[in-house]
């Protein structure tokens, strides 16, 4: 890709992904890591400067976006504002030449797959934008496409509607068994929804597997920061023997399973997960010190400074905790099975 002003840019670099048949697969995050132009070359919208793209085993590399067999749900939705909710749905099937019966039909179990039956002769500025959205998605099934994309579609709904919508989205594309590719930022979107998630990172594939995996197993500290919230300090191994290593941070002691921990004097990143830490008032000196506290109702979460820097805890047990404060002295206890070595970056 060129910038008169910048030369060339790299938006995409080296990704090489296959999906699966059936598969929800989502590509996840941040802002200008290469997920929506990875999706718009799968749909056809920009052509790679090299590789292949397959559906099926056939090369659509260089085939137009309509004959590719896809069907794109947009982030903005994309309707039609001029035509009724029917006649949004039936365009595709229209510019398909499809007869007029077959269409009826079509779009008649389509709007009632989606829960919008009746609503055929609606305008789009008529209904709400969880409405639009199931329109956008009964226009791009009504086709029957071989992968369905979506690009963010979520995002421009408060946050309640998200949560219900996207329950809709995984249960319509496991019922229809259409193979999927999904584009958010959203981490928590991610995780509900997909089979797998391709966490990218400039343009790369910084990780690829199931939410759980991930989240439990990070490669690295940026896809542990991704992918929930994660807790990385810098330590120095001071004790490698029987399995377990022995890491200092800060004049603090931690152990941790020796698997992949480096030979005694090596600095090394560790992940530990907020609700993985356990804190406990402290009569001793002072091991941590609580800064700040929220409740949330089913759970606290606190901030507490730990080693010269500050940890994120996540307690679920609010009526057990409720009395520790900003101030408070606590211990902080974090199992050695909880502590994950990654690498930097």
């Amino acid at each position: 890709m060129q910038d008169r002003n910048r030369g060339e840019i790299v938006a995409v670099r080296n990704v090489d992904l296959e999906v699966e048949p059936g598969e929800l697969l989502t590509l996840l995050g941040p802002s200008g890591c290469g997920k929506t132009t990875t999706l718009r070359m799968i749909a056809g919208f920009q052509e790679p400067s090299g590789g292949r793209i397959l559906i099926a085993g056939r090369d659509v590399t260089h085939v137009p976006a309509n004959r590719r067999d896809i069907g794109f749900v947009f982030q903005n939705y994309a309707l039609f504002p001029h035509l009724t909710i029917y006649g949004n749905v039936a365009y595709g099937l229209e510019a398909r030449q499809w007869s007029s019966a077959d269409i009826s039909r079509a779009v008649d179990e389509v709007l009632e797959l989606v829960g919008l039956a009746g609503f055929g002769q609606r305008l789009p500025n008529e209904l709400s934008g969880g409405q639009q959205q199931r329109v956008a998605l009964a226009r791009a099934i009504v086709i029957r496409p071989r992968v369905l994309l979506f690009d963010e579609p979520l995002s421009n709904l408060d946050a309640k509607l998200r949560v219900s919508m996207r329950g809709e989205i995984r249960q319509l594309q496991q019922r229809l068994q259409i193979t999927t590719v999904y584009v958010t930022h959203d981490q928590e979107e991610a995780m509900a929804i997909s089979d797998r998630i391709a966490v990218m990172e400039a343009g790369r594939i910084a990780q690829l597997g199931t939410a759980q995996a991930l989240y439990r197993r990070p490669a690295s500290a940026f896809v542990a920061g991704f992918i929930g919230r994660a807790n990385l300090l810098r330590a120095t191994v001071r004790r490698v023997a029987d399995g377990v290593a022995t890491l200092d941070v800060q004049g603090e002691t931690l152990t941790m399973p020796a698997d992949g921990v480096p030979a005694a004097g090596s600095i090394v990143s560790v992940v530990v997960r907020p609700e993985s830490i356990a804190l406990a008032r402290s009569n001793t000196a002072a091991a941590a010190v609580v800064q700040s506290c929220t409740w949330l109702g089913d759970k606290i979460e606190y901030d507490v400074m730990f080693a010269g820097q500050t940890l994120n805890v996540v307690c679920f047990d609010p009526a057990e905790h409720e009395t520790i404060l900003p101030g408070t002295v606590v211990s902080v206890a974090i199992p050695p099975t909880a502590i994950r070595l990654v690498a930097e970056g």
